[in-house]
């Protein structure tokens, strides 16, 4: 019997999406985005269903349990509509993870009540004159009377019109040292009216449905205990909680690429050009094969850091930062070249083609979100030296469980994040494992290119050993922001490496073939390689590619069946 709080339950229950009598179908979506509006019936169906419920750890009364599993779920809801993953779910996530990182068990219990309840918890780290410079933020919780006093203006929050209670990032203290802010969190439904202005909306180019507010408090009274945590570990509070949502989230995006992709085969093999169809060309054949393996990729990298903030949480800070560097960009490259294949198409509004305009305006804020790219590598860089020194200089391989993606995990230990690694990095201790193993047969290629790998990681070592720290901060030299990058593509190479290694016995995950591919995508990536996949990988993933497409199958590492939806016209 299927589990009804399963990833497939809720593909089932949203039903097949080219279906125009479905209530969360892309004729309703596309309707409801030009409106710049949430699909009132998706959320109903997600009330139904119960999704914050998943964003609710599992002692607290909810059924967050796996990040992945997690992610998973996210992504049935992504791939039909990311507005309803962000402004139902995600808005919410990127709020409670604050209040089970560091809130008390008494914080903790009323986010888990207003989140089983179903209401909307909202979140507001930036100010629009500082952007992620959080150190500077001008909004003020200061004492006053037997409380907090809270002033100033929050200007772009997620669901602020509609949330129940929201979590502010402030200023705790006078002056600019790194102890003067605090998480605030702060029940709406108890303020003077009074005291709180709502601001206008704004109205984005993606993501139109999502509603981004503003508010201002002007001497706005509030409890004592609404700080989170320590006072004035506001910031190590949201960096140890990105660790979480800067991996979820993009995680939750690949939905985005998997239906981009889908709607592209679908109008490539409606097309004829030159008595063929599209598909049947050599070029649309790479593209398609191209983009499925930047699929498999970024989920490699994802699936890996995530069960790592499990298993490794430690050394969340860099797996994390890694990701998000990564994955938006090349996900947001992948929309791109797709929409090469469907060319005019890609600008009509209507038809099975016209979701896709919206997928590629609604995955662009997965590029800069509450975490721009840049604050990632700002997040490795300072970790260069310590990394070098330490986990690089004596690598200890991360354990299997890292990688094995049916093998279970322990509760999220979010009293073990930390802002710092101290020095380890199992993925990048993993970079070698096993080599020995693959011997001089077909497994020859993978053997020589985690050399080559291996080999490329002596020489960061030894560039990261010297950096001088000045080159730590903000101002450093592109030089050594480009270290940062170099140690990223090392990461996703070992984790897409070991997810194979140990997934050998799948028909298709164990097969060299989609690993030579995706690190021939990550070689493009980072300028190392150029041009189309070889010829026999591009075969072997094209095949497996447009199997998945007539089974409705999901194009990521877990092949899962898209229940509710109906198998692509023959």
């Amino acid at each position: 019997m299927t589990n009804p709080h399963s990833e497939q339950a809720l593909e089932q229950q949203l039903g097949d999406p080219w279906d125009d009598s479905q209530p969360v179908g892309f004729s309703q979506v596309l309707a409801a985005d030009e409106r710049g509006e949430l699909l009132d019936a998706g959320e109903r169906l997600l009330d139904t269903f119960g999704l914050s419920a998943e964003f609710v750890p599992v002692p607290e009364g909810g059924r967050l349990t796996g990040l992945d599993r997690l992610i998973r779920i996210m992504r049935a809801v992504f791939r039909r509509d990311p507005c309803l993953g962000l402004g139902y779910g995600a808005s919410s996530l990127i709020a409670a993870v604050n209040v089970w990182t560091a809130g008390t068990p008494e914080q903790r219990r009323s986010v888990a009540e207003l989140l089983l309840r179903k209401r909307k918890l909202a979140c507001g780290y930036y100010e629009l004159a500082h952007g992620n410079d959080l150190a500077h933020a001008e909004f003020e919780a200061l004492p006053s009377g037997e409380g907090l006093s809270l002033n100033g203006t929050k200007q772009v929050i997620s669901n602020i019109h509609r949330a129940d209670a929201v979590v502010l990032f402030a200023r705790t203290q006078a002056g600019l040292g790194s102890r003067n802010h605090s998480q605030v969190l702060v029940d709406l439904t108890r303020l003077p009216r009074e005291r709180v202005t709502q601001l206008p909306r704004f109205r984005t180019v993606g993501m139109r449905g999502v509603p981004l507010g503003g508010v201002t408090f002007q001497d706005c009274p509030v409890p004592p205990d609404a700080i989170l945590g320590t006072p004035g570990q506001g910031l190590e509070t949201a960096l140890k909680s990105f660790q979480v949502t800067r991996v979820a989230l993009p995680g939750m995006f690949l939905g985005i690429v998997d239906t981009g992709l889908r709607a592209t085969i679908r109008a490539s093999l409606d097309r004829t050009v030159y008595g063929r169809a599209v598909t049947d060309l050599p070029q649309t054949r790479s593209v398609l094969a191209d983009t499925f393996a930047d699929l498999l990729l970024c989920d490699a990298f994802a699936t890996v850091a995530a069960r790592g903030v499990h298993l490794l949480p430690r050394e969340a800070s860099v797996t994390t930062a890694a990701v998000k560097f990564l994955v938006p960009r090349v996900l947001m490259d992948a929309m791109g070249r797709l929409s090469t294949v469907l060319g005019a198409r890609f600008y009509l509004r209507g038809g099975d083609a016209a979701v896709f305009q919206k997928l590629m305006r609604d995955l662009q804020p997965v590029g800069f979100g509450h975490l721009a790219r840049v604050a990632g590598q700002m997040t490795l860089l300072p970790q260069l030296p310590l990394l070098a020194r330490r986990g690089w200089a004596k690598p200890t391989p991360a354990p299997a469980g890292l990688f094995r993606l049916d093998a279970p995990l322990p509760a999220l230990p979010f009293e073990s994040l930390a802002v710092s690694g101290g020095g380890q990095d199992g993925l990048m201790g993993s970079l070698r494992d096993g080599l020995e193993s693959l011997g001089d047969g077909p497994l020859r290629e993978v053997r020589q290119r985690m050399e080559a790998y291996g080999l490329e990681l002596e020489d960061l070592r030894h560039k990261s050993a010297l950096l001088p720290p000045r080159e730590l901060t903000v101002t450093a030299s592109p030089a050594s922001y480009e270290l940062t990058a170099h140690a990223i593509s090392l990461q996703a190479a070992s984790a897409c490496f070991n997810v194979w290694r140990q997934q050998a016995d799948d028909a298709f995950l164990g097969d060299p073939a989609w690993l030579l591919a995706a690190l021939h995508r990550l070689d493009v990536w980072r300028g190392r390689a150029q041009g189309p996949l070889p010829e026999a990988v591009r075969a072997r993933l094209f095949t497996e590619l447009m199997a998945r497409h007539e089974d409705v199958r999901a194009f990521d590492l877990s092949r899962s069946p898209l229940t509710g939806w109906r198998p692509p016209p023959a």
